[in-house]
C-alpha cells in the first residue's frame, strides 16, 4: 500500500533505482509516439549535430522519471491523479548508454478534500555523472487517510482516529 498525503511532509525526500537508457528504448518510443527526429534515430546525421552522437528523446527520459518514481512504491494504491507539471527544463543530453535515476523532494503537502490532497515534489533526474539531466515540479493528487468510523475500521484497518 502506498502512503497517504498525511504520511509527507516537506523536505522528505526518495531516490530511485537507476535506469540505463538502452539502443531499445530510444526505437521503441520513436516507433511509439512517431518521433523519428534524425538526432535521435540517425547516427550520422547526430554526428553532425552539437552533441556528436544520437541523444534519447527529452519526453523518453521525462517519461522514465515516472517510470523510475512508480517502481519506488511509494504511491501504490494512494494515487488519484497526476495533476500537473511545471517549469520542465532538459538541462543536458541523454546519451545512449547513459544511466538515470531520479530524486524528488516534497516541497508542499496540501489538503483539498477529506478524501485526497496535492503533493508537490521538486524533481531532478540525473546522469551517472550525478549531472542535471532534467528538472521539474509535479503535482500530484493523493487519497488522504480514512476517517475511522464504525464501518470503515471494519473493511480498514488503515484508517485514521
Amino acid at each position: 500500500m502506498g502512503r497517504y498525503l498525511e504520511e509527507f511532509e516537506p523536505g522528505a525526500s526518495v531516490t530511485t533505482a537507476g535506469r540505463t537508457i538502452a539502443e531499445a528504448d530510444v526505437t521503441l518510443f520513436a516507433g511509439l509516439t512517431g518521433d523519428f527526429m534524425e538526432l535521435h534515430t540517425n547516427e550520422e546525421y547526430a554526428r553532425t549535430t552539437t552533441f556528436g552522437q544520437r541523444i534519447a528523446h527529452g519526453a523518453l527520459v521525462f517519461s522514465m522519471s515516472i517510470g523510475l518514481t512508480t517502481r519506488t512504491n511509494l504511491l501504490d494504491d494512494t494515487l488519484v491523479a497526476f495533476s500537473r507539471v511545471d517549469g520542465l527544463r532538459f538541462t543536458r543530453p541523454v546519451l545512449i548508454g547513459d544511466t538515470i535515476r531520479v530524486k524528488k523532494t516534497v516541497i508542499e503537502v496540501t489538503a483539498r478534500s477529506v478524501d485526497s490532497g496535492v503533493l508537490a515534489f521538486d524533481t531532478r533526474v540525473v546522469n551517472q555523472r550525478g549531472e542535471l539531466v532534467l528538472a521539474y515540479v509535479d503535482r500530484l493528487q493523493v487519497k488522504r487517510r480514512p476517517v475511522c468510523t464504525a464501518e470503515v475500521a471494519v473493511a480498514s484497518a488503515g484508517c485514521a482516529t
